[in-house]
């Protein structure tokens, strides 16, 4: 009789490891004892196996009924999933674990496939070339020797353990039995991203497990990843999805997933053979105030259908470009508009990315408050002004032409003492009632060296989100007389 014992608690486990001995889990939850040559146990940090005869034969029925080829897709019945369920798990593990042509076949002619993704919306049209076969419905031969028996050492390669890079000189990473067989269902738990340009890009999710029953629990009430949620903008806003879709509902939080580890798959230039390498990893951890703003930005800037203006009607899901930047500020633990200096230069923010960051804005603490409502309030000042200059002239304001300038002013600077000055003068030259009283407040943000970028990517957000207090549309507001606060100025000592 052979035992085997995976245990989440094993120090000689890694992420992988671990998260496979959920799968695993997960796994044994759809399969019926009756009719297993495999006797098993599941508790909250371990898996118990124990079988008579040959180890192949055992292992090969856990994995052949665990995964299956159906109609084209890798089907897993512990998963429960549907028509887009299949699709997007199949192409999640063809692209990440089982990117490599030796692990999977696929046919050379290709499928039309149709998705909903709105209802009123036109259905998103995808070429999808079916599987012929793959690693895990084959013989697993390299596990066992001629006798059916483990072998004591077994070679992994980088597609089964996101990471490993083969030392050529001491031969391929070398695993135990135990925890091979963990990595032959890693893919039950993992979450798979398909992520845009440039190239192929993907992303592979993993998460910490530490309570095996009630993982397995929270996963079964899954039936398949959408389409709409497999495209995702970036590895950083793969991370944040996943974690929130594990907590499915407050009574989980107890036990949900404490991070997550996501490898961003894409070319490298060493590598000529694979589209599908590792690019960067993240560790996400899963706060809940993290998962909460990010739960609110996803609201604010979401995917959209978009048909191509043409006679072929082509449709695709049109992404945000302003959430994968701010998710990846989320996951790098930096305020959610850190570094909006240098997106707002490189990317075009459309009106609808702009109208959720009018709504993010509601989320700055009052500290950042301090900066954004003076900048904002000085910048209604200098509009002002200009209608007033405009009317007397007979003439329309030009708005873009005084945001540009605003921009401008503010944009210009390249260090803090340029900026510093730059600011006042533009909080002095514009008084606003916002920025009364607030001098030392300011001033703090500008002589410290952490801070006045921080403070220069609020002042040019306060100008990219501003509108009029009766205007949804980025327009000049209505001329109004000066109100007493506003008339008093800004003061700041240096």
């Amino acid at each position: 009789m052979t035992e085997m014992k995976l245990s989440l608690l094993d120090p000689n486990t890694l992420l992988p490891h671990r998260a496979g001995i959920a799968g695993l889990a997960l796994a044994l939850e759809a399969l019926s004892p009756d009719e297993a040559p495999v006797n098993w146990q599941v508790s909250e940090d371990e898996v118990q196996l124990s079988w008579h005869g040959s180890d192949r034969e055992a292992i090969q029925w856990l994995v052949h009924h665990t995964y299956q080829l159906e109609n084209g897709y890798l089907n897993v019945p512990a998963l429960d999933l549907d028509s887009q369920g299949r699709y997007t798990f199949t192409q999640g593990v063809i692209s990440t674990l089982l990117q490599h042509s030796k692990q999977r076949k696929l046919a050379k002619t290709t499928q039309t496939l149709q998705f909903l993704i709105e209802e009123g919306q036109p259905e998103i049209i995808l070429e999808f070339r079916p599987v012929l076969e793959i690693y895990y419905t084959k013989d697993l031969k390299e596990g066992f020797n001629a006798k059916g028996k483990f072998k004591p050492a077994i070679s992994v390669k980088g597609h089964h353990l996101p990471g490993v890079v083969e030392c050529f000189v001491n031969g391929a990473y070398q695993e135990s039995p135990s925890r091979w067989v963990a990595l032959l269902f890693l893919p039950l738990a993992c979450g798979y991203y398909k992520l845009p340009g440039p190239g192929l890009r993907s992303a592979l999710v993993i998460p910490e497990v530490t309570h095996l029953q009630q993982w397995v629990k929270q996963r079964r009430a899954f039936s398949g990843q959408p389409y709409e949620k497999f495209r995702a903008t970036g590895a950083g806003e793969a991370g944040l999805r996943f974690l929130l879709e594990e907590k499915i509902s407050d009574s989980a939080q107890r036990f949900s997933i404490p991070y997550c580890e996501v490898y961003q798959l894409g070319k490298q230039v060493w590598d000529g053979n694979q589209p599908y390498l590792k690019q960067a990893v993240y560790r996400i951890q899963a706060r809940p105030e993290l998962l909460s703003l990010y739960e609110r930005a996803r609201a604010f800037f979401p995917s959209r259908v978009q048909v191509a203006d043409t006679e072929s009607q082509r449709t695709w899901l049109a992404t945000s470009k302003v959430l994968p930047w701010l998710a990846n500020n989320l996951v790098t633990d930096q305020p959610w508009y850190c570094g909006f200096f240098e997106f707002r230069k490189s990317k075009t923010i459309y009106p609808d990315d702009r109208q959720g960051l009018v709504k993010m804005t509601n989320h700055l603490n009052e500290e950042e408050n301090i900066i954004f409502e003076a900048v904002q309030g000085a910048f209604r000042t200098s509009l002002r002004e200009a209608i007033e200059q405009s009317q007397k002239q007979g003439q329309q304001l030009d708005y873009d032409s005084v945001r540009k300038k605003a921009v401008y002013r503010l944009q210009r600077p390249s260090t803090q003492q340029q900026f510093s000055a730059a600011l006042v003068d533009f909080l002095c030259r514009f008084p606003s009632g916002s920025a009364t009283g607030k001098g030392l407040e300011i001033a703090g943000w500008l002589h410290h060296e952490q801070n006045w970028r921080k403070a220069r990517d609020l002042a040019l957000l306060a100008i990219a989100t501003y509108q009029g207090k009766s205007k949804n549309t980025e327009e000049e507001p209505e001329v109004s007389s000066t109100t007493e606060t506003e008339s008093e100025g800004f003061e700041l000592s240096f």
